[in-house]
């Protein structure tokens, strides 16, 4: 039997038959060394980067020894970032999908703690959180964990990095003794090996990164004496991406460089940590759906953001150290296509460069960059919001049959569609969403009108 199938291990029959569904033919390095050993009921300390098909790994071995029929919390997943709580839960609710009433709850900040509570009240199987918020409501009493039997850290070291470490040991003070926990982590610093003598029993090491395929990336560098702004607009003209994260270390800086790209006719939105949960989920669905081609962010993005085609990464500032660099650039050069990483430094700033400098990494000089006079960088597609979503039982198919029926767009002219609890966000070729939103308006989805607008 291949050892790579996930029929080769002792899951159950609907757990297999799910996964081919879901297009999960065949185990990456990571799911192929940590699965075996998770299904043993073994504590593992896993060193996978992102993408390497980490979330699968273990969300296939918890949910694989979940007991259905007893709604308690039997899981918790930390992980450092709302966004990236949300893609795991998503893929986590993937993979469930061969049993049924499978509850997985995600409690992150940001969100409407009321709310959380009343879901709460009904119960969950899993949770996916943040430290602080979770660790809120095991203070409030809202959030039991007495029934635990398996924790997962993931992206321990970006919540190392974001001083998470006091939160994550105090939430785990409410949990079992007896239990098995799961730390996966991109690097092995001193601190995360200290944490895992704390937190784990035995571990076993888990090391596939050799294994991994390589992001192919061409990586350049240009130092800036000047307009740094102009630098970065030069780049963005010289090799006209079809989209780029760029990243800075402040969140003012962060809006001041978005709207300054946006004067310019850069279509650029911000990402940062002191957005309200809305507001950061219409950026985020806007530059996933390709309604647009630049996010302006922190490392707060660095991480957990289901952007699988990403053309370009520019660090507009310099990053805080060389693994925070390569957390950075991992964004692009996926799936066999080849990125694009830039990197602007001052004058000033020459020291500490010299730790970036090897012999595939490029040094040039910023001159040799092409000017553009009126270059601009628009989206192909616009975001249409639709005041209903999964409470109101929407489903895409239901937005498509409206949208290609009564408005007559052709399906080439709509794009991804995200349906979340209240809104559901449609891409619409630029060219037809005033046809799009006008038709919507008047007409009905499942035989009720909802309020409908451009984003």
């Amino acid at each position: 039997m291949d050892k790579k199938s996930f029929s080769s291990l002792n899951l159950a029959k609907e757990m297999v038959i799910n996964l081919d569904k879901i297009g999960y033919e065949e185990m990456t390095p990571i799911q192929a060394e940590a699965l075996p050993l998770i299904l043993e009921g073994k504590d593992i300390i896993a060193q996978a980067k992102t993408g390497s098909g980490k979330t699968a790994a273990f969300g296939i071995g918890l949910l694989s020894k979940l007991q259905v029929k007893k709604f308690r919390v039997q899981t918790l997943v930390l992980c450092p970032t709302r966004e990236l709580a949300d893609q795991v839960a998503k893929e986590l609710r993937v993979i469930a999908k061969f049993a049924h009433n499978i509850k997985i709850l995600t409690l992150v900040g940001g969100e409407s703690f009321g709310k959380q509570l009343g879901s709460l009240a009904h119960q969950a199987h899993i949770i996916v959180g943040t430290p602080g918020r979770v660790l809120k409501h095991l203070d409030k009493e809202s959030l039991n964990l007495e029934n635990l039997d398996t924790l997962v850290l993931d992206e321990a070291d970006r919540m190392l990095d974001m001083g998470f470490i006091e939160e994550i040991e105090k939430v785990i003070a409410f949990t079992p003794k007896e239990r098995q926990t799961l730390l996966f982590s991109a690097t092995y610093p001193n601190e995360i090996m200290s944490m895992s003598k704390r937190l784990q029993k035995d571990a076993l090491s888990v090391k596939t990164a050799s294994l991994e395929s390589i992001n192919k990336i061409v990586e350049r560098f240009y130092e800036v004496e000047g307009d740094k702004l102009q630098t970065m607009v030069n780049i963005l003209s010289s090799f006209n991406p079809d989209n780029a994260i760029v990243f800075c270390n402040t969140k003012v800086e962060c809006d001041e460089v978005a709207t300054k790209l946006q004067k310019m006719k850069i279509d650029a939105l911000a990402l940062h940590g002191d957005m309200e949960q809305y507001d950061r989920n219409d950026v985020l669905v806007q530059f996933s759906n390709k309604s647009a081609r630049v996010l302006v962010a922190t490392d707060v993005a660095a991480r957990g953001l289901d952007i699988k085609e990403l053309s370009m990464v520019v660090n507009y500032d310099l990053p805080h150290g060389s693994e925070t660099y390569t957390h950075r650039i991992g964004r692009t050069g996926r799936a066999g296509a080849e990125g694009m990483a830039f990197t602007l430094y001052t004058p000033y700033e020459a020291e500490k460069i010299e730790e970036y400098k090897n012999s595939t990494r490029l040094f040039e000089n910023a001159q040799s960059l092409k000017i553009q006079n009126n270059f601009e960088m628009r989206p192909d597609n616009v975001t249409l919001v639709i005041e209903g979503g999964k409470k109101d039982k929407l489903r895409a198919g239901d937005i498509l049959g409206a949208l290609t029926g009564d408005a007559g767009l052709k399906g080439s002219s709509i794009g991804k569609i995200d349906i979340y609890d209240r809104q559901a966000y449609v891409a619409i070729a630029r060219a037809f969403i005033d046809d799009a939103q006008k038709s919507l308006s008047r007409e009905k989805i499942k035989s009720k009108k909802f309020s409908v607008w451009i984003l």
